[in-house]
């Protein structure tokens, strides 16, 4: 008889994973606040919604140029020390932009705001694969589904949390303010992370080419047709489906409000995919786990059409954040099929690959929004976008048979 399923509780009270949840939930709330405050930023400065993509196309291109060599490294070097450097990388660049906000650095117009967003980007191409490599060491195989649900409850605390704290800086203490305590909160994790009680494994004693290493790395991922028809579902629907970038726009274009009313707009997604992500943790899905990431990719679809179209605030919210119930759902069957797939000693590569397919379609993705926007108007670029990303599902659905069919329990 096997052993019965631990309660969350019980995986909370492993020191491993609880210290490691707290790296996660504090760089997010880092990234976050900074994501909210950037944006803010340079609109007030730009009043140009083309203004707003750019700011994703200067973080993920140096995203992903180094994203490949962050996975080498997650591999082959002590991973704490790494996601450490990581974390005080981003209070570098967030003390930065503080600087530009307070006047203390010149502005140049907008140029030294998106030079220190393109080095956020080289820093951030490592805090996934250390997040995903470590995660694998604090828990047992047979519980990667439900620690994967309760590390998706942490990171959308973050989504939710983060957002509202940075609309909530802006309005009361300023930019400048919103920008150190972000700063101050990528400390914090720095901290976390070099203290996590964990076992790591032992290096490799000869460390081999490091081109050839990435691409053992990326000839797994690409010679999966689950493991890539997962990640590419993902990249492509989001780098048309999301609206994230154009909020600041949407709020002042269309709602006419101000800076609370985009932390709740920010926030909404990640309020919805709060939710659903603490049903499942404690339901982690398993069977018809292809179909299910299907429909819910569809769904994603579907709510930021409706977004699109609502012409009431509180509307546009419920319906974002019914997309990121839809979103959460993805994120937990795709977490969980990388973890199960992916041998212990390409956790760091094949998590950076990842991180490419889902850096991309974010940043990338806002990008998009931006020129859509310019070149069809506002409103009808997100519909444009909500449209492309129901027929990526239907393509994906057609084309990767052995994802459509998918169910876990196979790969344990």
């Amino acid at each position: 008889m096997s052993a019965p399923a631990p309660t969350t509780w019980a995986l909370l009270r492993n020191p491993g994973f609880s210290g490691l949840l707290a790296y996660r939930l504090l760089t997010m709330l880092s990234y976050q606040i900074v994501a909210v405050t950037v944006g803010w930023h340079i609109y007030q400065i730009t009043r140009d919604a083309l203004s707003l993509g750019l700011i994703g196309l200067a973080e993920v291109v140096p995203f992903i140029a180094m994203a490949l060599f962050a996975g080498y490294a997650v591999d082959h070097l002590p991973r704490r020390k790494v996601g450490m450097f990581a974390c005080i990388g981003l209070v570098l660049t967030t003390l930065w932009l503080a600087a530009v906000a307070a006047g203390t650095l010149p502005s140049f117009g907008t140029a030294a705001i998106y030079a220190a967003i393109a080095l956020n980007g080289v820093v951030r191409a490592f805090l996934r694969p250390v997040y995903a490599s470590l995660f694998a060491r604090v828990l047992k195989r047979q519980h990667f589904g439900k620690g994967a649900g309760i590390g998706s409850v942490v990171m959308q605390t973050g989504l939710v949390a983060g957002p509202a704290l940075g609309g909530a800086l802006i309005a009361f203490g300023g930019i400048t303010a919103s920008y150190l305590v972000a700063a101050a909160l990528a400390a914090v994790a720095a901290v976390a992370i070099r203290l996590l009680r964990v076992t790591e494994p032992a290096l490799p004693a000869e460390r081999g080419p490091v081109l050839r290493s990435i691409g053992e790395g990326l000839r797994f991922v690409f010679g999966n047709q689950v493991v890539l028809g997962a990640q590419a579902l993902d990249m492509f629907s989001v780098l048309f489906g999301g609206a994230v970038a154009l909020l600041p726009a949407f709020v002042t274009e269309v709602f006419a409000q101000g800076p609370e009313a985009l932390g709740i707009l920010r926030g909404a997604p990640a309020a919805g995919a709060l939710l659903m992500a603490v049903w499942l943790a404690r339901n982690p899905p398993e069977r018809h786990a292809g179909r299910l990431l299907l429909a819910a990719v569809a769904g994603f679809g579907l709510c930021i059409i409706g977004f699109a179209i609502a012409r009431e605030f509180w509307l546009a919210a419920a319906l974002l954040a019914l997309s990121g119930a839809c979103d959460s759902v993805s994120v937990v069957l795709r977490t969980t099929i990388l973890q199960l797939a992916t041998p212990d000693h390409m956790r760091g590569r094949v998590a950076a690959i990842n991180g490419i397919f889902v850096g991309s379609s974010n940043e990338l993705g806002a990008f998009e929004s931006g020129v859509a926007a310019r070149l069809l108007g506002l409103v009808p670029s997100v519909i444009f976008g909500g449209c492309m990303t129901v027929a990526i599902t239907a393509t994906t659905a057609r084309l990767a048979p052995k994802l459509r069919r998918l169910d876990l329990r196979e790969l344990h």
